[in-house]
């Protein structure tokens, strides 16, 4: 493919565009209007001089994806040459059905239709759809530009040609591409990441730790090895008959809560929403916010460095 229109120009839109667009892509973005296009535009470039800053790219290599990608305020315009289109538009599943309409309205059914969501069901996205075959579920994860992983979930009437093209799509643009074989709630990246985050709600609300403790407890220990080894891999260097015997006791104890744990409900409930409202379960003057990202970004541009020199 050539040619890629993403629907959508908010933060996970422009960054997909990044991604799409250091591959070799020509990209066109849509925003509903221009406010939102220029404040993607801005985002887009911010993004892209930290690749360069951080030697993930060259200055030629800067100035061709600028040159691939195109914003715009016409939805017509976005996916006039479009060979595989991205919806990454709020999780407003009205919004995203009326998205839908227009675009199958506006191009071939060949085309495949993809959406960003992260936690709508692809099968209840593409319900109102008159080619529900040609729809799929790519979910990137924020940032998108610097975070390999794509899952991808057909729904119920997805055809098999639609889920292996939106993989040599995502493998095209150097993504590692996970095919879900049925759609559920969190597909497998967020159901690990909040089946741990319950764990640490339960410890927290207990009593056992500090919250600086519990989160030391995953960054020194197990997320040192994750980047290497997932939770299976691991298990089985470390040897399946610990794993069963610990897995065998442990498993009765650990939280099996339905609902957001007391603290979690409170500070959401007190609008204490964490760094974007200055504080949560820590506090986050605006300088430690940026710092703590800044280290965050720094670790993710790493971690991409080595899977580069690994191609």
């Amino acid at each position: 493919m050539e040619n890629i229109a993403i629907i959508g120009a908010g933060t996970m839109g422009h960054s997909i565009a990044l991604s799409a667009a250091w591959s070799g892509l020509s990209v066109k973005i849509y925003g509903v209007d221009v406010r939102d296009v220029e404040k993607a535009s801005k985002g887009f470039e911010v993004k892209l001089h930290l690749m360069t800053d951080n030697e993930l790219i060259s200055k030629e290599q800067e100035k061709e994806i600028t040159e691939r990608v195109a914003f715009t305020v016409s939805l017509e315009e976005a996916v006039k040459e479009a060979e595989f289109i991205i919806e990454a538009v709020p999780e407003n599943m009205v919004l995203k059905h009326q998205i839908y309409r227009q675009l199958e309205e506006l191009v071939a059914t060949d085309i495949i239709i993809a959406s960003n969501s992260s936690g709508l069901m692809p099968t209840a996205l593409a319900e109102e759809m008159k080619h529900p075959e040609r729809f799929v579920l790519t979910h990137f994860w924020n940032p998108a530009h610097l975070i390999p992983l794509v899952e991808i979930v057909g729904g119920e009437k997805t055809d098999e040609q639609t889920l292996q093209q939106t993989k040599a799509l995502i493998e095209q643009m150097n993504k590692q591409a996970v095919l879900l074989k049925k759609e559920l709630p969190g597909f497998i990246g967020n159901r690990l990441q909040f089946a741990l985050f319950r764990e640490a709600q339960a410890l927290l609300d207990a009593g056992v730790a500090s919250k600086e403790d519990i989160d030391a407890a995953v960054t020194y220990s197990i997320g040192r090895r994750l980047p290497v080894t997932g939770p299976l891999q691991t298990a089985d260097l470390g040897g399946l008959d610990i794993f069963y015997a610990i897995s065998d006791y442990l498993f009765e104890d650990l939280s099996t809560d339905r609902k957001p744990g007391r603290t979690l409900s409170a500070l959401a409930g007190n609008g204490e929403l964490g760094a974007k409202t200055g504080s949560g379960f820590y506090d986050w003057p605006e300088v430690q916010s940026k710092a703590v990202q800044a280290k965050r970004e720094e670790a993710l541009i790493h971690f991409l460095k080595q899977d580069m020199e690994k191609e």
